[in-house]
Parts: C-alpha cells; sequence; structure tokens
C-alpha cells in the first residue's frame, strides 16, 4: 500500500472513531438533556396526553383537564376561578413554560415524578397516574381579598402566624390562566397580556417590591427595643419636631403637622407615624443594627420560597446618615413585597417568632398518599423577644384603635396594625403607594391571622390615598374572613 492510501485510510479511520465517539457522547450522556429540553415536542406531547393532576384550595380542585379537538396534544388545562386564584396556581400552558405552582409542580402534576411510580410503572416504563397538590389558601381570604381590592392595582397575604400557612396570595388586575393553556390560542393572549401596561402577569403579592412607607417602622422599633435603645413602647424618645437630617439642610418633618411627635413615645409615634422619631432612632440604631433586625425578619432573603421563589425585599447598605434616617420611614431604597411585611405582624402576633410561610400544604399522589407534608414548622425562629412582640402588638393596637389605622377594626376581634404612604417618583410626583399591614384575634375563637395590602394605584384622587383610606379596608376584609367563626 503507497503512502497517499495509508494515509487516506488511517484519517478516514480517525473520522469514523470521532463519529462513534460523538454518536456514543450524545447517547449515553447528552441523551437525557436532549430529552428534556423545552424544544423537544415529544415532551409536550406527553404531558398533555393525558389529564394533568390538580392544585386544590379548601377541598376542592380549582384546575382540570378538558380534550383537545384538534393536533397531538389531546388535552389541555383548564381552571375554575381563573382570576381569583392566578396568583397561586399560575398557568400550565401548551405553547409557554408553566409558572407559579403549576411550574414547581410539573413533573408532580403529569406523573413523571418518581415518587409515583408504582412497581409495575417501573417495570413497563409506563408514566404514573398524575399526583395533586393540596395549598394552604383559604378561599374565603382569597375571595374576600379580591373582592376588596376591586379595580385597584395592588397585591395582599394572608398568613396564619402561628402555622405560617398562606391564607390568602392575591394580585391585581389579575389574568384568566385559562386563556394562554391552548396553544392555537396562546399567543393572541401572550401578546395582550404582555403588552398591558398594567401587567397583569406580575404577581405584586410576592414578587413586586415597592417602598413599604411607614410600615416600616415596626421593624425600627422592634430594633430600638431589643438593643435597649428605649425600654419600653411608653418611654419617651429624644426626638425633635422635625428632624433635622444628618449633613444636610433639610429636615424631617411630618404628615399631620399638628401631632405631639416631638419626643413622642414609640406607642405615640406609631399612633401619629411620627417621621421624625423614626428617622432619628434609625440613625441612633445605626444601619447595621437597623439590617440586622431587618434581615431577621427575612429582608435581604434571596431564597424565600413559598415554595415560589419570593422576589427578595431589601434593606439597603453603605449610606449616609441622612439616607439612614429616611431608611427608618421605609423610604430610600427600602424596598418589600407584600408578603414581607405580612411577615413583620406574623411575627409579631406569634410572640416574636416567625414560622416559615408556605402556600402548599401537602403533595400527594393519584390515591390520596401524602407524598410530602410541608406543614412542620410548628417552633418558629425567634425574631423578637416575647416582650418586644408583647409591647410592640399593644402599639399597634392603639394604631388601630385611634391612630391612622381605624378603617382597619373588626367588630370582636383585637387588632392591631400599621399604615403606610410611600413616596413614589422623583419628589413624591407620582401617586404615592398605599400600604397597611396587621394582625388580628378572634375574640370568641383562637384563631389569628396576619395580612399585608398594598394600592398600586386606584381611582381616589392623590389627596385621599393613603394606608388607611385605601389598604386598611382590604385587609380588613380579609381579617373578617379569617376570623369568622
Amino acid at each position: 500500500m503507497n503512502k497517499t492510501i495509508r494515509r487516506a485510510s488511517v484519517f478516514t479511520l480517525l473520522l469514523v472513531l470521532a463519529l462513534l465517539g460523538r454518536a456514543t457522547w450524545v447517547q449515553f450522556y447528552e441523551g437525557r438533556a436532549l430529552a428534556d429540553g423545552k424544544d423537544n415536542r415529544r415532551n409536550a406531547i406527553l404531558t398533555y396526553s393525558a389529564p394533568l393532576g390538580n392544585i386544590i384550595v379548601g377541598g376542592r380542585s380549582v384546575t382540570g383537564s378538558a380534550p383537545t379537538k384538534t393536533g397531538d396534544l389531546r388535552y389541555k388545562r383548564t381552571y375554575t376561578d381563573g382570576e381569583l386564584y392566578a396568583a397561586v396556581t399560575g398557568y400550565a400552558s401548551q405553547a409557554y413554560a408553566p409558572t407559579q405552582l403549576e411550574g414547581i409542580y410539573t413533573d408532580l402534576l403529569n406523573g413523571t415524578d418518581s415518587r409515583l411510580k408504582s412497581v409495575m410503572d417501573t417495570v413497563t416504563n409506563q408514566r404514573a397516574a398524575p399526583g395533586s397538590v393540596v395549598t394552604t389558601i383559604d378561599p374565603d381570604v382569597q375571595k374576600a381579598a379580591y373582592d376588596a381590592l376591586g379595580d385597584k392595582k395592588g397585591g395582599a397575604v394572608a398568613i396564619d402566624p402561628r402555622t405560617g400557612r398562606i391564607l390568602a396570595v392575591v394580585s391585581t388586575p389579575s389574568y384568566d390562566p385559562s386563556s394562554l393553556t391552548d396553544a392555537n390560542t396562546a399567543g393572541a393572549a401572550w401578546k395582550k397580556l404582555t403588552s398591558d401596561p398594567e401587567k397583569p402577569l406580575t404577581n405584586r403579592a410576592l414578587r413586586q417590591p415597592l417602598p413599604p412607607g411607614s410600615t416600616f417602622k415596626l421593624v425600627v422599633a422592634a430594633a430600638a427595643l431589643e438593643d435597649g435603645l428605649y425600654s419600653s413602647v411608653d418611654e419617651k424618645t429624644d426626638s425633635p419636631n422635625p428632624y433635622p437630617l444628618p449633613g444636610t439642610t433639610r429636615a424631617l418633618d411630618n404628615e399631620n403637622p399638628s401631632a405631639p411627635c416631638a419626643d413622642a413615645s414609640i406607642r405615640v409615634a406609631l399612633q401619629y407615624s411620627c417621621n421624625n422619631v423614626f428617622g432619628k432612632m434609625a440613625v441612633d440604631l445605626g444601619q447595621d443594627k437597623v439590617r440586622a433586625m431587618a434581615e431577621k425578619f427575612g429582608f435581604n432573603d434571596d431564597k424565600l420560597d413559598v415554595p415560589v421563589r419570593a422576589y427578595p425585599s431589601v434593606y439597603p447598605s453603605d449610606m449616609h446618615p441622612s439616607e439612614t434616617a429616611l431608611t427608618g420611614i421605609g423610604q430610600f431604597d427600602v424596598t418589600a413585597t407584600p408578603l414581607q411585611m405580612a411577615m413583620v405582624s406574623a411575627a409579631i402576633a406569634n410572640g416574636g417568632k416567625l414560622v416559615s410561610p408556605h402556600m402548599v400544604s401537602q403533595i400527594t399522589d393519584s390515591g390520596g398518599d401524602v407524598l410530602q407534608d410541608y406543614d412542620d414548622d410548628a417552633g418558629g425562629k425567634e425574631i423578637v423577644s416575647s416582650s418586644t412582640a408583647e409591647q410592640l402588638r399593644s402599639a399597634m393596637q392603639t394604631v388601630v384603635d385611634k391612630g391612622t389605622g381605624t378603617n382597619a377594626q373588626v367588630p370582636g376581634a383585637t387588632v392591631g396594625g400599621k399604615t403606610g404612604t410611600a413616596q413614589h417618583g422623583e419628589n413624591n410626583s407620582r401617586v404615592p403607594y398605599a400600604w397597611f399591614t396587621s394582625y388580628g384575634e378572634s375574640g370568641s375563637s383562637d384563631k389569628e391571622v396576619a395580612v399585608a395590602v398594598v394600592i398600586e394605584q386606584s381611582n381616589a384622587a392623590r389627596s385621599e390615598v393613603s394606608g388607611n383610606g385605601l389598604a386598611a379596608p382590604v385587609a380588613k376584609a380579609m381579617m373578617e374572613a379569617a376570623l369568622k367563626d
């Protein structure tokens, strides 16, 4: 064999070996990734070849499946009261990646979760019957929040303080997940939803952090009591009115110039929402101590899963003292979700202990057997001492009884809360955000609830935008539903 033929043969052999090596790599190493890839049509065909498992609210399924009339996808997802529960369920679409609980529990709901397989399923390599997701959502509290928010843009969350069970997650304006389920019609619906300036696909309860305004004063008050800066909520503070912002020519004054805010106690300062008191308190404590307390409540946590991943609420760092003062009233770069502010009230209501919030109680197989139970964190994590929590509860009751939160009063229940009106836009040029966070205790049973509400936009005149005017009535409706016998 001459040299040229020999070289060509060797080169050809190397090419064959390379092809065999690549085929082996694809078969044994990349095969699973290719099989599971989102662009693999077979996955969609498999997922929608049979009815999906369901998401359960209050013992009733709020999802279903219906046969399709055309195409190779035999079933599509359906929703009962879709707009009411969209912030909980998300959507399962033939055209788009699933979201919320539909996305987190895709494998359980389509029957591919390995925990669902019986011995026979394993032997025959058949897809198992799908499982179900049992939520903690209380349908009465959910509907109360949704109806009370009405045509306002905002979000609301309710939590059982003792168990961490999330009773309501509402975001408005909402959308109907059913519009996105069918591949033949989802494109037009998607275009409409994503181009809507009101952003109905945004989950404002869990994933829309905004300046919390004066509701954040609860965190600052907790830091001051725990640090020993003040011994009780009734001790007078050292708080000039107005408070000169350090290093500036500006002063921090109050919405109500006649309020008794000079040297006011924490109780009085919460009752009248005195900016001068909490601005100076934040500076006196220092940003590190305020941040440490905020982080105990859940701020700056980028892995808060309920099990939907919540957007982090933020307490900033590396600030000038004047900026630290502004954080004391929930402004500057402080942001929070309704979930976060409900967690603040929940910890205070629960004697200073924060139980991990969660909106899934159990996941089950097709026969109802429990695969995993999430209601297992009964103890919680101590955020503040029981003494501090008791004092803050008392001060929050004063806010509702005779302060800025009277619209949250619930007959037959003990209610404590805090209002907030957060500036929006440069020099507060846009309509402020209205906040309310609170807790309620039934006078005739052992029921408790903690809630938080934010109103981003409403039809109210700017002069009428306040936490008490807009957000407190929503919180009241939620608490009434949660505490009813």
